[in-house]
C-alpha cells in the first residue's frame, strides 16, 4: 500500500513539473483595478460573522455549482462582531451575488471527535469529487483561554457532515490548501494551538504545517492514509483581537513547493518537496521578508506561479515571485468601518476561474469581493 501511495505521489510531482513555469516579469495583478467589486454579504440568516475561508467550486455535483464560492464564518452573531471560534456556517455565493447557506454545522451532531466543538476557520477546500473540508478552532466564549484543538470536518456535496479528522498533530487548524491526483488528495494544514494557550500571550515557536494524505474513492468518503509534519517551529501566540496569530495561508507552487504565510515572522516561507517529503523542513526557506509584507495572512498561487498574500497589518494585497521579488502592494480594503489603517480585516482569498480576478473576504463589512 505504501509503495502504491509513493508511486501515486511521484506521479503527481511529475505532473506538477510538467506544468512548471517561470514567474512572468509582469504581475498577475498588473491590469486589475481598484476599488474591488463587492459581490455579496457573507452573513447568513443566523447572523454568523467574520468571514475567513474562501474556496472556489471546480465541478458541479450535489448542491455544489461550478464557479460558485464557498465562505466559512468564524464568529457567531453578537455585539461587537460576535464571538470568535463559534461560527458554524459555510455560505454558497454565486458570481452574480446570489447567496444561500451551504451548511450549518452542529457540534452536537458531529459523527466523530472534534475537541471543543465548532468554530470554522480559514482552512477550507473543495475536492473535485465534491467533498468539502473545513477547519474548526472552537472556543466557548470567543476568548483564547477557552480555545481547544478542534478538528477538520468533512462534508459531502449536499452540505452534510460525514466524518471528522482530529487528534495528534491536528491542533488548531488555521488554514489549508490541497492537491489531488489519481484518487489521492493531500491536505496541507497550518496548526496554531501548540502551546499557545498556556503561554498566555507570549510567542512560542511551535506552529506546524501538517500534510494529510487521503484516499478519495468513487463510492465513499475520503479515508485518511498518512499524516506527516512537514513544517515546524513557526512563531504563534494568542491575541485578544485575532484569537490566535501564527502560520496561516498556504499555497502549492507550480514546482511542488509549499509557500507559507508566516504571520508573526512577517515573511513568506517555502517548504520544498512538500508533496514527497517525510520529514519536517522546520520553518522553511525565507522567500521574502518585510517591505510590503505586513503580517501576511491568506495566501494563493496565481496562474503565472506568483504568490499572492493579504496583510493583517494594513489593507493591502502583495504579489511576489517565487524568487522573492515584491511588486507594488495594492490597497484592496477600503471599508469605511474598518479599523484604523484598514488593518486586520483581510483573510482568505482565491483566484477566480480562468484567472479573471481574485476573490477575497473582508470582515470589516462581512463581504466577499472580487479584484479584477
Amino acid at each position: 500500500m505504501f509503495r502504491l501511495i509513493y508511486v501515486s505521489i511521484l506521479g503527481l510531482v511529475m505532473a506538477l513539473a510538467a506544468i512548471l513555469a517561470s514567474a512572468d516579469d509582469e504581475a498577475f495583478t498588473a491590469n486589475f483595478t481598484t476599488p474591488a467589486t463587492k459581490i455579496a454579504s457573507t452573513v447568513p440568516g443566523n447572523g454568523d460573522q467574520n468571514p475567513y475561508g474562501v474556496a472556489v467550486v471546480q465541478r458541479s455535483t450535489g448542491k455544489l455549482v461550478q464557479g460558485h464560492i464557498l465562505v466559512s464564518n468564524f464568529n457567531n452573531n453578537g455585539a461587537n462582531g460576535g464571538q470568535q471560534g463559534t461560527g458554524t456556517t459555510i455560505m454558497d455565493i454565486a458570481p452574480d451575488g446570489k447567496t444561500k447557506v451551504f451548511a450549518t454545522i452542529s457540534a452536537e451532531n458531529l459523527p466523530g471527535a472534534c475537541p471543543g466543538g465548532v468554530g470554522l476557520t480559514t482552512a477550507l477546500v473543495v475536492l473535485s469529487k465534491g467533498w468539502v473540508i473545513v477547519g474548526s478552532l472552537p472556543t466557548v466564549d470567543g476568548t483564547a483561554a477557552t480555545a481547544q484543538a478542534g478538528c477538520l470536518i468533512v462534508l459531502n456535496s449536499r452540505g452534510h457532515v460525514v466524518e471528522t479528522l482530529s487528534g495528534g498533530a491536528i491542533n488548531g487548524p488555521w488554514d489549508m490548501t490541497s492537491v489531488e491526483n489519481d484518487g489521492l488528495a493531500e491536505l496541507f494544514v497550518t496548526n496554531v494551538l501548540n502551546g499557545t494557550v498556556k503561554a498566555s500571550g507570549k510567542a512560542v515557536n511551535s506552529g506546524t504545517v501538517l500534510r494529510i494524505i487521503l484516499l478519495v474513492p468513487d463510492d465513499g468518503p475520503p479515508r485518511e492514509l498518512l499524516r506527516t509534519v512537514i513544517g515546524s517551529g513557526f512563531a504563534e501566540r494568542t491575541d485578544p483581537a485575532a484569537l490566535v496569530i501564527g502560520p496561516t495561508g498556504l499555497g502549492l507552487g507550480c514546482d511542488g513547493t509549499l509557500y507559507v504565510a508566516d504571520t508573526l515572522g512577517n515573511r513568506i516561507a517555502a517548504i520544498h518537496d512538500a508533496v514527497l517529503r517525510f520529514t519536517s523542513a522546520g520553518t522553511g526557506k525565507t522567500v521574502s521578508v518585510g517591505n510590503g509584507l505586513n503580517g501576511p495572512l491568506g495566501l494563493a498561487i496565481a496562474p503565472n506561479c506568483n504568490i499572492l498574500t493579504v496583510n493583517s497589518g494594513d489593507g493591502n494585497l502583495v504579489e511576489l515571485t517565487p524568487h522573492g521579488f515584491q511588486f507594488t502592494p495594492i490597497t484592496i480594503d477600503t471599508t469605511a468601518n474598518a479599523p484604523p489603517g484598514n488593518a486586520g480585516t483581510l483573510f482568505g482569498l482565491a483566484v477566480a476561474p480562468g484567472g479573471k480576478g481574485i476573490y477575497f473576504v473582508d470582515d470589516g463589512d462581512n463581504t466577499l469581493n472580487l479584484l479584477h
